[in-house]
């Protein structure tokens, strides 16, 4: 081989070999061939060619060639390495002649890195192909033309699209398709054609199909080496998201039970309709509509028949309203007609269709029974220039027609503000109280109870007094009954009973046993709790239990008088002494009073005031002294103020009396100014006495 041919050989790029096609083995190769296959160049030379061959197609053609054939070869192949491996090569074979010799030319170019290339791509392309179908959004690839590029099945998938379409490729189809799939084909269109003239456009949008589901759609574009060649249409299902959020707002808008307008809905369409006074001048009424008893259906038939109850009446009354009128429920059985364009007379004849459709007898579940309801009525401008004027208003009326004997309606009135004056003062007056137990404003003052004839202190009844620093002296007759409607008459008497029993073991623990006469609300009665409270409180101040005197009004004993029974029992077991305060204004029975541990019947100031003189009173005032002793009780009158008074009640044989005559309610220092100059009075368990045919005087019992 000449120097040329093997320098020739030499600089080719790609591994080159000549194979002598008389022998079939290799006599000249490049470095490229040397370093393709692993090995020194030398070592390659004076190889059989089939040593090198790695494929039956190689074989093959060394084969023919041994046997003089002379063809050409190319075509992607392997070659096998000195080390063994196999190299992926394109491979060509030429014959030639070469200084007069027949050879063949082997050229092998190695395709590791391109296969390597391919693989990668193919893996990358397999990936991102399964994440565009593994996402929940539907995927739209397209070029700048508008020709589609790429789709997932999630695409496929929310558009709905035939698979007969997809696999025609047919892109006007698919894109029709999509078009008349939208409930505004329109302004699909108009969007589309304000997306194609901006390329670089970025933008989204919600689509409303006719098969109901609502997709959102978000177009991005798509670069390559900084330079726009397509978009990536993003198609997402908000469907459930839309639905959720329709139904949050009806929620929030609408009574969950009926599916009438809430309190929040109504304020937005009472405010719709003071713009339109405002603007027009046109009228609107507010009727309140509150269901009478409906708590005994609740009670005797159960809140889910109660409920059904509810949407019946809430169906009646939507029918019966015109359609610019609007009901709303603001909860329980509280209804709210707004009524449009409606003066007095509108409002009278709404009311009168509240009755109407009241009126038709309900029947559920076999039984028929009838609901009536109070409405209350207020009119705009006149009763109030919003929402909460306006319902409080109606509710005033409203409830004046309670009080009235409900099953009607009324007009909200001038003299109903002097009532919601009074009921803010009573709110004022709830939270001051609530201030000052807080800031121990309130205190005790004592009452003496004195003996009617000997004139000696033998008990006192324990009174709170409330003197405030905004408010002044708060006399009790003024916060009491404010306590007991809102029920901190509860947390009241029991500072109260503290306090007296704290009093009365100090006075114990001086000497001075002195019995204390406590006042309890029917409401702290009937606490749970009660008996063992006072049974707590006893045991905390040290006090003997026959020192302490619950004093109990007629209306608690007769209300659930088995339970009161048992209370008072219970509390006769700790030793207390027990009383009936106002005794002769309620109405118990001889007969339950025989089984109550009672020790002292109390005469009302009522019917003390005007004795001696008036008949009536007197009478009155004799037959319960004449009662107590024929009962073994004890008797005290309060409200004594005169002489006259005392020596009555002293001659009827009432044994004690407490009044201004003696003392009105005392501080605690100007108390025990007037106990000191006495002897400490001896105090011991009051029984009931042994029933005489005759009332003998207190004088002479030595009381």
């Amino acid at each position: 081989m000449t120097g040329a041919t093997r320098a020739l050989i030499d600089a080719l790029p790609q591994a080159v070999w000549l194979v002598d096609a008389a022998t079939l083995r290799v006599i000249a190769a490049n470095p490229a061939a040397a370093t393709l296959l692993g090995c020194e160049r030398e070592a390659l030379l004076g190889n059989a060619a089939l040593t090198l061959a790695a494929t039956p197609e190689d074989l093959c053609f060394w084969h023919d060639a041994a046997e003089g054939r002379r063809e050409r070869l190319a075509s992607n192949s392997f070659v096998r390495r000195f080390d063994g491996q196999t190299v992926p090569v394109l491979r060509s074979i030429e014959p030639l002649q070469i200084d007069g010799s027949a050879a063949f030319l082997v050229a092998m170019h190695d395709r590791s890195a391109q296969l390597r290339a391919e693989h990668e791509l193919e893996l990358a392309a397999a990936e991102l192909a399964a994440t565009l179908e593994s996402t929940a959004d539907g995927l739209l690839v397209t070029d700048l033309s508008g020709r589609i590029r790429h789709c997932n099945r999630r695409f496929a998938d929310l558009w709905a699209l035939p698979d007969d379409l997809l696999a025609l490729h047919d892109d006007a189809r698919v894109f029709d398709w999509m078009r008349r799939s939208v409930v505004d084909p329109g302004g699909y269109a108009q969007r589309l054609g304000a997306i194609a003239e901006a390329t670089l456009l970025q933008a989204s949008d919600v689509l409303e199909l006719h098969s109901g589901r609502v997709l959102e759609r978000i177009v991005q574009p798509q670069c390559s080496r900084g330079r726009p060649v397509g978009r990536v249409w993003s198609f997402r299902d908000i469907t459930e998201r839309i639905l959720a959020s329709r139904r949050i707002e009806q929620l929030a808008h609408t009574d969950a039970l009926t599916g009438l307008p809430n309190r929040v809905l109504l304020a937005e369409r009472v405010e719709r309709a003071l713009a339109l006074a405002a603007r027009e001048g046109e009228p609107f009424t507010l009727l309140q509509l509150d269901l009478d008893h409906f708590k005994h259906i609740n009670d005797t038939l159960g809140q889910a028949f109660g409920d059904r109850v509810l949407v019946e009446i809430g169906e009646r009354l939507g029918a019966g309203v015109r359609q610019i009128d609007s009901v709303a429920r603001l909860g329980g059985d509280e209804f709210v007609l707004l009524v449009q364009r409606s003066d007095a007379a509108g409002a009278e004849a709404a009311a009168r269709r509240v009755m109407d459709a009241l009126q038709r007898p309900f029947t559920l579940d076999g039984l028929n029974f009838t609901v009536t309801a109070s409405v209350g009525i207020a009119l705009h401008p006149a009763d109030g220039a919003n929402l909460d004027e306006l319902l409080r208003h109606a509710d005033a009326a409203m409830r004046e027609v309670k009080a009235a004997g409900r099953a009607a309606w009324r007009f909200h009135t001038r003299r109903h503000d002097a009532g919601e004056a009074e009921l803010r003062t009573r709110m004022t007056l709830d939270h001051a109280m609530r201030q000052a137990l807080a800031r121990e404003r309130f205190r005790l003052h004592y009452q003496p109870q004195v003996a009617a004839g000997s004139g000696a202190i033998v008990g006192a009844e324990a009174l709170i007094r409330w003197n405030d620093p905004e408010l002044g002296e708060v006399p009790p007759g003024r916060f009491i009954p404010v306590a007991e409607e809102s029920g901190f008459i509860v947390a009241i008497g029991d500072w109260v009973l503290r306090q007296a029993l704290a009093q009365g073991a100090r006075w114990h623990a001086e000497g001075r046993p002195l019995r204390l006469s406590v006042n309890v609300s029917a409401l702290q009665f009937r606490q749970p709790g009660f008996v063992d409270g006072v049974a707590r409180a006893l045991r905390a101040s040290g006090l003997p239990g026959h020192l302490l005197e619950l004093e109990l009004t007629e209306s608690i004993l007769i209300q659930d008088a088995e339970d009161s029974l048992s209370r008072v029992h219970a509390l006769a077991a700790l030793g207390v002494q027990l009383a009936i305060d106002d005794f002769g204004t309620g109405y118990s029975s001889l007969g339950y009073l025989k089984r109550l541990p009672i020790t002292r019947l109390k005469i009302d100031r009522s019917f003390v005031t005007d004795l001696p003189g008036d008949a009536s009173g007197a009478s009155i005032v004799d037959a319960i002294v004449k009662l107590g002793r024929a009962l073994g009780l004890h008797v005290i009158a309060e409200g004594v103020e005169t002489e006259e008074q005392r020596r009555f009640l002293l001659r009827c044989g009432c044994d004690e009396y407490q009044g201004w005559l003696f003392a009105p309610a005392l501080a605690l220092d100007e108390f025990e100014a007037r106990l000191a100059p006495q002897t400490p009075p001896r105090v011991v368990p009051l029984r009931r006495r042994a029933r005489t045919a005759r009332a003998v005087p207190a004088a002479a019992s030595g009381d």
